[in-house]
C-alpha cells in the first residue's frame, strides 16, 4: 500500500486580508490523526508479516540457522532514512521508531535474547541497551560479564557490557575472534558518551563512518599511546583501562592485520570489533 497525501489539503488555509495561517478545526485535526494512525498501523502490520517472508526466504536458500542481525544493513537503514526529506519529525523520533521495528523483524527470524551486564551503573546501561535493541527480544539482567559472553555465544544471543573499571572484560574478546562488538551504547550522541558496547556472533564490515575498537597491554601514560598512534594517522580515544588492558575506540573502520595498529605498542593487542559511529543528530 502507497499512501500520497493530497495535494488539495495541506493543514492551513490563507486569510485573504493577510498571511497569517489558519489552523483547523481541532476535530478536523483529530480526525485526519486517526486517519494517519490506521494507515500507520496497517502498514506496521505489513512490514512485520514481511519479516516472515525474509526468514522464510533465508531458510530456502540455506541460511535459516544464522543469526540475522546484520549492524551494516541496520546502519545503512538508518542513515538512508535520516537522509530523506521531511517536515516534522526529528530525527531521534525516526531512529527510535525504525529502531523498534527492526528489532521487531529480527525477533522474527529466529532466536534473540540480550543479556545485559551493567556495572556500576546498572539501570543506565539497560536503558541505553532497550534504546537501541527495542521492546522484542527477551532481556536477562547478569552480574559478571562473563555471564553475558556466555549468552552471547548460544543462537541469537547479544551481550550488553557496560565499559566498567572493575573487570577488563574486553580482553576476553582476543581469545573469542567469533564474537565482536558491533554496537556502542547509547546509540544518540546526543545521550551521553559511550558506557557499554555489544558484542554478538555476527560478521562486521564497513560502514562509512565507523568506530573501531582495540585493546592493548601497552604501559605508560595513556595520552603518550594516543600521542603515538596519532603519529601513524591513527585518531584514538581512550575508553576504558582495568587489569593492565586498556580499550581504545579508533576513528574509522581497522582490520585486525591493519599494519599501523601492528606498529603500535604493546605485547598483547587486537581489535575486538568495530561499529557504526553514533548518530550525531
Amino acid at each position: 500500500m502507497t499512501y500520497r497525501p493530497s495535494l488539495q489539503n495541506t493543514g492551513t488555509a490563507m486569510d485573504a486580508s493577510d498571511s497569517t495561517p489558519t489552523a483547523r478545526p481541532l476535530e478536523a485535526v483529530r480526525a485526519r490523526l486517526d486517519e494517519v494512525d490506521r494507515r500507520l498501523l496497517e502498514l506496521i502490520d505489513e512490514r512485520a508479516a514481511l519479516a516472515g517472508e525474509v526468514a522464510a526466504a533465508k531458510a530456502a536458500a540455506g541460511e535459516g540457522g544464522r543469526f540475522a542481525l546484520r549492524p551494516q544493513r541496520e546502519a545503512e537503514v538508518v542513515r538512508n532514512l535520516l537522509g530523506r526529506s521531511r517536515t516534522a519529525a526529528p530525527a531521534g523520533l525516526i531512529v527510535r521508531i525504525w529502531r523498534e521495528l527492526m528489532s521487531d523483524s529480527l525477533s522474527r527470524q529466529g532466536p534473540y535474547h540480550v543479556s545485559v551486564y551493567g556495572g556500576q551503573t546498572p539501570d543506565g546501561v539497560r536503558e541505553a541497551a532497550r534504546m537501541r535493541f527495542g521492546a522484542a527480544p527477551p532481556f536477562t539482567a547478569v552480574s559478571r560479564p562473563e555471564d553475558a559472553i556466555a549468552a552471547a555465544r548460544t543462537p541469537g544471543g547479544v551481550a550488553v557490557l557496560a565499559l566498567d573499571t572493575r573487570t577488563p572484560w574486553w580482553g576476553r574478546l582476543l581469545a573469542e575472534p567469533a564474537l565482536r562488538v558491533f554496537a556502542a551504547l547509547p546509540c544518540l550522541n546526543a545521550w551521553g558518551r559511550p558506557t557499554a558496547l555489544a558484542v554478538a556472533e555476527v560478521e562486521i564490515g564497513p560502514t562509512g563512518g565507523d568506530r573501531t575498537y582495540w585493546v592493548t597491554d601497552a604501559p605508560g601514560p595513556p595520552g603518550r599511546l594516543v600521542e603515538a598512534l596519532s603519529k601513524d594517522g591513527v585518531a584514538a580515544e581512550l575508553l576504558a583501562d582495568a587489569g593492565g588492558l586498556r580499550l581504545f575506540e579508533l576513528v574509522g573502520y581497522y582490520q585486525s592485520d591493519d599494519e599501523r595498529l601492528a606498529r603500535a605498542p604493546g605485547r598483547l593487542t587486537g581489535v575486538i570489533g568495530a561499529a557504526s559511529a553514533p548518530l550525531d543528530l
